[in-house]
This record gives structure tokens, C-alpha cells and sequence, in this order.
């Protein structure tokens, strides 16, 4: 059903994508997919990478990682932007068309008010594109 997953990642903060890492290993696994970790990085330096190469390196020596553990094919994409923060959505969504997928797993937060005035990434994405769109909730716990 799925042949390649894009999943969005912040390598500053690895930690909270860890549910969203780990469904990703069963549903690559079960449909025998690859995985492509899209990673978003600022042309500044930044406290993760001094350089867009740099920040390409750091996510494909994660994405090597990863594969290890779920044992399927990994390949990387990075993009530079001047503003990741402004530009995330459209960058993510333009990702899904670059590489390919045809499912987005990522990481969301449990709804809010707010979400009405400003709707988190993957509503975003889960709408303006036609590939599915998995949105991982945070643990309960």
C-alpha cells in the first residue's frame, strides 16, 4: 500500500519525535517501504549545524541509525530556507512531490483552542496534499 515514508525531523529535538520514529519502524517494516527523513535547516548556523551540509550529514548519519534499527531502506532530503519557522509547511508539503512519498508519519500535539487561529504542521499538510497522513500524538503519560 505504501512504498515510501516521509518523515518530517528536527534533529535539535529528537526526543519528541521518538513515537512518531517508532511507528514509522513498524509501518516501513510491515509494508516494506523505505524511509525518507526530511529534515529542514536554516542557511545560518544554528545549534545543531554550523552549515546546510553540515545539517545534511548529521541527518544522514541519523537516518543510517534508524535504519538499523527498523531495518529498511533510508535516504535523506534536506532543505535550506532562510526562515524555517515561516516556510515549514510549504517547504514539507513541496517535500512530499521532491521525494516521492505517498504517506507523511509525523509527530502533532493534542488540539487546542489556538489550533483554530494557527493549525499545527501536519493539519496543514494533511490538507493541502493528496498522499495520507499519519500525525502521531504525544504519550499520555
Amino acid at each position: 500500500m505504501y512504498s515510501k515514508i516521509m518523515v518530517p525531523v528536527d534533529l535539535a529535538h529528537l526526543e519528541v519525535l521518538e513515537p512518531s520514529l517508532q511507528a514509522v519502524a513498524d509501518l516501513a517494516r510491515h509494508y516494506q517501504a523505505e524511509v525518507c527523513y526530511v529534515g529542514v535547516t536554516s542557511t545560518a548556523p544554528s545549534s545543531v549545524a554550523r552549515s546546510p551540509e553540515e545539517y545534511e550529514r548529521k541527518l544522514e548519519t541519523f537516518a543510517q541509525q534508524r535504519a538499523a534499527l527498523h531495518g529498511q531502506p533510508v535516504s535523506v532530503h534536506t532543505i535550506s530556507s532562510a526562515d524555517p519557522v515561516a516556510d515549514l509547511d510549504d517547504l514539507l508539503i513541496q517535500a512530499i512531490d521532491d521525494v516521492g512519498a505517498d504517506l507523511v508519519v509525523m509527530p502533532t500535539h493534542p488540539p487546542k483552542h489556538l489550533d483554530v487561529i494557527m493549525p499545527s504542521h501536519g493539519g496543514k499538510i494533511a490538507t493541502h496534499t493528496d498522499v495520507s497522513v499519519f500525525l502521531v500524538r504525544p504519550s499520555r503519560s
